[in-house]
């Protein structure tokens, strides 16, 4: 046995943990085995990726099995790393459709979480870009999903946090780039309400995500850097830095942390600290554009090597929501003024509009989305209970690919298709069998 958790350490399980070394080995263990999940890169925050008994590690599918460059269309196993598949198509001029806030996930990962980027506004999430998978099922058995092949579990599947069957491959387009760089515009807001209306504004760019200080107070309450960007061609890279290589290394230097931090290193002093100086050297930049690398932008923390030691030998918890646009401006309001009073030190937070998706338990609505880092103590946890409550009267929901702590009856109001997605998984015999930690507390 094998104690797991996830990257936000909290909570640990014991669970049996196999790497099947070949498609056919995995769909026999799934077959054999009772009380099984797949696992990718261990990157969900909480419990979604170990098995109540058995976890199936899937990181040894790991080969891009096809590419097309006059269409960008590829198919890849589900173990394949996101990074690598970016150290590898990017300097060939082709881009993921949708890319989440790591490059340190699998593509089956990105597939059964549905994974969201700063483009879900205008593309939608990872899911509404694959174009077909390979699953296998409960018994074993080996199918291929598409939009006209066993399309509804297909949609099951994305989205569907493993609890369908195992991803063995998938097929998708990747998007062409003239270059590896993004030309940046930051925008300035100086409370919640300005960057919910710079968002807006800037929903006409292809990426925009919001950093927002979560602790400022009165009328700076939710001040934030607003990042819209688009894939650089040639012409911004000849105008922004002349003779500039068009396709920089992605070999960027990384730090590290090499140990867990004392409890007392992340307070409201030094987070408040850290964000005053983050907010300062990003305003800066602001009102023109300029470049920057797309390591950098899409994934800044990945630069820093176990950055969830920074929380400390208890770990800690991510809280995503989202809330629908009307009432958006409200309750994120609410729930700001609620962590800056309780002093929780998250120095992530990250606001995102998003659109509308399809799968039964992927988790965008139209609206907006909060992301915060708040370590575990005794006391945030009556914390959340009060934010849940403020997210379920508000129509709003909590991302399952980031949830360690959520009840099942905030999971049920928060997900209406789930007695399809229960239907579906007892039609094909995945009740009892595919079962995780996730799965088993909110009853799914």
């Amino acid at each position: 046995m094998t104690e797991l958790s996830g990257w936000g350490r909290y909570p640990r399980h014991p669970s049996e943990t196999l790497t099947p070394p070949s498609p056919k080995a995995l769909s026999s263990l799934m077959a054999s085995r009772t009380g099984l999940v797949a696992r990718g890169n261990g990157r969900a925050y909480g419990d979604a990726a170990i098995g109540e008994r058995v976890t199936l590690v899937a990181r040894g599918l790991d080969r891009i099995r096809a590419f097309d460059p006059a269409t960008g269309r590829i198919q890849v196993e589900a173990g394949v790393l996101l990074s690598d598949l970016l150290d590898t198509m990017v300097p060939k001029g082709f881009f993921p459709p949708v890319v989440p806030g790591t490059k340190l996930v699998t593509i089956g990962g990105m597939i059964a979480s549905d994974i969201h980027g700063k483009n879900h506004h205008r593309d939608g999430g990872f899911g509404d870009h694959v174009e077909s998978l390979t699953l296998a099922l409960p018994d074993g058995s080996i199918i291929i999903c598409s939009r006209d092949e066993n399309s509804e579990l297909l949609l099951a599947t994305i989205g569907g946090m493993g609890l369908t069957g195992t991803i063995l491959d998938a097929t998708f387009r990747l998007r062409p780039i003239e270059t590896g760089w993004m030309r940046q515009t930051t925008t300035v807001a100086r409370n919640l309400d300005g960057a919910i209306h710079a968002l807006q504004a800037t929903s006409r760019a292809t990426y925009s995500v919001a950093w927002i200080d979560c602790l400022a107070r009165g009328a700076s309450m939710g001040r934030s850097l607003v990042f819209a960007a688009e894939h650089a061609t040639h012409r911004d890279l000849e105008a922004l830095q002349p003779g500039g290589e068009p396709y920089p290394s992605s070999k960027l230097g990384r730090l590290g942390v090499p140990l867990d931090l004392p409890s007392f290193t992340l307070n409201r002093l030094s987070v408040s600290a850290f964000n005053e100086l983050y907010f300062r050297a990003g305003a800066v930049k602001s009102g023109y554009p300029f470049l920057v690398h797309w390591n950098p932008y899409f994934f800044p923390l990945d630069g820093i090597g176990n950055w969830n030691r920074i929380y400390g030998r208890r770990g800690f918890l991510q809280y995503q929501c989202v809330i629908p646009t009307a009432q958006a401006q409200a309750v994120l309001g609410g729930i700001l003024e609620r962590i800056s009073k309780h002093g929780n030190a998250s120095f992530l937070a990250v606001l995102k509009q998003l659109g509308q998706s399809h799968g039964d338990l992927s988790f965008p609505l139209e609206g907006f989305t909060l992301t915060l880092d708040l370590p575990v103590s005794d006391d945030v946890f009556p914390l959340l209970d009060e934010l849940d409550r403020m997210v379920v009267e508000a129509g709003g929901r909590l991302y399952l690919a980031k949830d360690a702590r959520q009840s099942p009856a905030t999971f049920e109001a928060g997900y209406p298709g789930l007695p399809r997605f229960r239907d579906l998984r007892r039609a094909i015999g995945a009740t009892g069998r595919i079962s995780s930690r996730l799965s088993a507390r909110l009853g799914i």
